[in-house]
């Protein structure tokens, strides 16, 4: 069970990443694979600083919301707001409002790895999947 992470979409679709073969294989290994919209957001602006055409970006976000082996969670209004809230009580750290929405779901549903190079996923206490060996 994995959480798709922005830094791990990127991996997937963007040949010069360095982590892109590590991220196709753990894709791939993944028997339960969880996304929420806000990553989707990030993505687009994430792949628009690493150049990454537009077209494909959006043809990347297009193909993970409409793929039946992702569990895509849309964010509401009862979610956004725990996430701000899990922001304000971690006044220390930089996460992202994505972050903090992901914490939340991973917590939730017991995912305790995610597709990802995000060292704040750590802090938190779970496994990013795209790192150096210790």
């Amino acid at each position: 069970m994995m959480l798709l992470d922005t830094s791990g979409l990127l991996c997937l679709v963007h040949q010069p990443e360095p982590f892109r073969e590590l991220a196709l294989a753990q894709y791939e290994a993944a028997s339960f694979r969880l996304l929420h919209n806000y990553v989707l957001a990030e993505f687009i602006a994430l792949a628009h600083v690493r150049r990454v055409p537009r077209q494909l970006a959006l043809r990347t976000c297009a193909d993970f919301q409409n793929d039946l082996e992702i569990e895509l969670v849309w964010v509401d209004e009862p979610l956004h707001r725990e996430a701000l809230d899990f922001l304000t009580h971690r006044l220390d750290k930089t996460y992202s409002l994505c972050d903090a929405v992901s914490f939340l779901l991973m917590r939730r549903l017991g995912i305790v790895e995610a597709l990802t190079t995000d060292a704040h996923f750590e802090q938190e206490g779970f496994r990013r999947l795209l790192c150096e060996p210790a």
